[in-house]
């Protein structure tokens, strides 16, 4: 894949007008190579990995992003790590700045795999990440899960589709 591109994700299959369906087409087994993409970063609170203002903060950095201009269908992705129990860190690709919001970029090449099930299997996930990326004689740098749907749009559409996105070496 192209350097800073994403796989597209499909914005226009929406019935709940909140997540659009997730199609995994393209996003499973990828390489996703980054030089300096852009990203804003937010943060969550959590009760033992379990967020619980992410509705809110959510909300508040989507509108944040279209409020800028800063949204692309083409460049659309949120990559979610857990630092502690207590923290999540949410990282919303971005087309250019977007002032009041801390800004990162991220370098390096990514391996993307997808899972369906509820939430409570990520610590699977994961293993079954870093084994996967151990077979291509890579190793894992660090792990994010794009996580497509809400909970509320999963259980609409029966399906609860995750991207575990490796940064790898």
């Amino acid at each position: 894949m192209e350097t800073n591109a994403l796989p597209k994700y499909d914005m226009s299959d929406n019935p709940t007008n909140c997540c659009p369906k997730f199609k995994q087409e393209g996003w499973d087994d990828q390489e996703l190579h980054f030089k300096d993409k852009l990203f804003l970063k937010a943060k969550t609170r959590s009760i033992f990995h379990i967020p619980i203002n992410m509705g809110s903060v959510y909300r508040k950095t989507l509108s944040d992003i279209e409020e800028s201009h800063a949204y692309s269908d083409e460049n659309f992705i949120v990559m979610s790590y857990d630092p502690s129990a207590w923290t999540g860190e949410h990282y919303f690709s971005i087309t250019k700045d977007v002032p009041g919001n801390e800004m990162v970029t991220m370098t390096g090449d990514f391996l993307t795999k997808v899972f369906e099930g509820p939430y409570k299997k990520v610590p699977e996930w994961e293993k079954e990440m870093d084994s996967f990326v151990k077979q291509k004689g890579l190793h894992v740098k660090k792990t994010y899960f794009f996580y497509t749907t809400c909970p509320k749009c999963a259980k609409a559409y029966g399906k609860n589709y995750v991207v575990a996105v490796s940064e790898v070496q």
